[in-house]
C-alpha cells in the first residue's frame, strides 16, 4: 500500500453553509462516503483504508450540523436540498467533476436524493441499510404519527425542537451507548421485547435500550470518539434533519415516483428494522432503481452495518465500485 493510501488527513473546505470537514484517504476515482444519525464521518473509519488500498479517493464528510462541519441555527437549512448543494460543492471543492457516493442511514437518503437531483454530478451510488424510496405519497409527519398507536415512533419523539435534546444532553455518551447497542445484532432487545424505535407516552428513547453492554463492533475508545464530538456539539443540528421531512416532501413534490438511474447497489442487515419495515421498498427496486447492479442482506447483522460488518461491507463495496464504468475527465480543469 502506498503512503498516500496508508494515511489519512483532515482537512476543511468551503461549502454553502460555511465549513464541510472531511476525511480523505487515498487517490484515484472519488467516492464520498455520508453518515448517518448519530454518527460522524468517524463512522467510516474502517471503510476508509479498505478503498483507499483498492484504487478510491475516498473521502468521508460530516454532514452538516455534526462533528466540525458547520452548523446553522435555522432549522429549515436542514432541508434535503441544502444538503444535496453540499455534497455538489464537496465535489468541487475537491477538484473533481464527478463522484460516486455510498450513504448509511440518513446518508443513503442524502445520497439518493442527491443522485436524483444531480446525476451530472453523482454517476453511482450505493445504499447502505435504509432502502430508497421516491419522493411523493402522504405528508411524512401523518405517515410517522399514525405508526406508534399508544406510543410514539422515535421520528415522531425527535420533532419538538428541544425536546430530544433535554433527553440526550445531559448524558451524551450513555445515550448514544445505548442506541448503538439497542440497535445492533448482538446487543438488541430480544424478539418480543418493547420496541426501542417506539417511546411510551411521558417515557424517553433511553428507558427500552440496554445498559451496561457495548456492542461488538464498539469499544470505550471509539465510543469516547463518538461522544465527545455530540458533547462538543449538542444535538440540534443532527436533529434538525428529522425536522425537515415534511418540508422535504413539499420541495420534491415535482419529483415524486422518480427513479434512481445510475448504477447502484443496496447493503442491508437482515436484524434492521429499517430493511424490515421497508421491505416493499427493497421489492420495488426494479422500478425505482432500474440500475441496481446488486442487493445484499446481511445475516445476523443489525443497522450500524459499516461498523458491525466492516470486512463484508469492504468486499461488496470494492467489487461493486471495480464494475462499474470508469470515470472519463473527472477532475476538474
Amino acid at each position: 500500500m502506498s503512503q498516500q493510501a496508508a494515511e489519512a488527513t483532515h482537512r476543511l473546505v468551503d461549502g454553502p453553509a460555511g465549513r464541510i470537514h472531511v476525511v480523505e484517504q487515498g487517490a484515484g476515482p472519488l467516492v464520498l462516503l455520508v453518515h448517518g444519525f448519530p454518527e460522524t464521518s468517524y463512522s467510516w473509519r474502517r471503510q476508509l483504508p479498505a478503498l483507499a488500498a483498492a484504487g478510491y479517493r475516498a473521502v468521508a464528510l460530516d454532514v452538516r450540523g455534526y462533528g466540525r462541519s458547520s452548523k446553522p441555527a435555522d432549522p429549515a437549512a436542514y432541508r434535503m436540498l441544502d444538503l444535496v448543494e453540499d455534497n455538489v460543492a464537496l465535489v468541487h471543492a475537491l477538484g473533481e467533476r464527478s463522484a460516486v457516493l455510498v450513504g448509511h442511514d440518513w446518508g443513503a437518503n442524502i445520497s439518493a436524493h442527491s443522485a436524483l437531483l444531480r446525476p451530472d454530478v453523482f454517476r453511482a451510488v450505493a445504499l447502505l441499510s435504509v432502502p430508497y424510496t421516491p419522493p411523493g405519497g402522504p405528508r411524512p409527519s401523518d405517515v410517522f404519527a399514525g405508526m406508534g398507536g399508544d406510543e410514539e415512533l422515535y421520528v415522531s419523539y425527535f420533532q419538538e425542537p428541544g425536546r430530544a435534546e433535554a433527553e440526550i444532553e445531559p448524558d451524551v455518551r450513555g445515550w448514544l451507548a445505548g442506541i448503538f447497542a439497542a440497535l445492533s445484532a448482538d446487543t438488541m432487545p430480544a424478539p418480543g421485547a418493547p420496541d426501542p424505535h417506539f417511546v411510551p407516552r411521558g417515557g424517553r428513547m433511553r428507558d427500552r435500550f440496554p445498559a451496561g453492554r457495548l456492542p461488538a463492533w464498539l469499544d470505550e475508545a471509539e465510543l469516547d470518539v463518538y461522544a465527545g464530538e455530540f458533547e462538543r456539539t449538542g444535538l440540534t443540528g443532527a436533529l434538525n434533519r428529522y425536522r425537515n421531512m415534511d418540508r422535504d416532501w413539499e420541495d420534491l413534490a415535482a419529483h415524486g415516483g422518480a427513479p434512481v438511474t445510475q448504477p447502484s447497489l443496496f447493503i442491508g442487515g437482515a436484524l434492521d428494522a429499517s430493511t424490515t419495515w421497508l421491505s416493499d421498498a427493497i421489492a420495488a427496486y426494479p422500478t425505482t432503481l432500474p440500475g441496481l447492479r446488486s442487493s445484499h442482506l446481511l445475516d445476523g447483522c443489525g443497522h450500524w452495518i459499516q461498523q458491525e460488518r466492516g470486512e463484508d461491507v469492504n468486499r461488496i463495496l470494492v467489487e461493486w465500485l471495480a464494475g462499474l464504468p470508469t470515470p472519463e475527465g473527472s477532475r476538474a480543469g
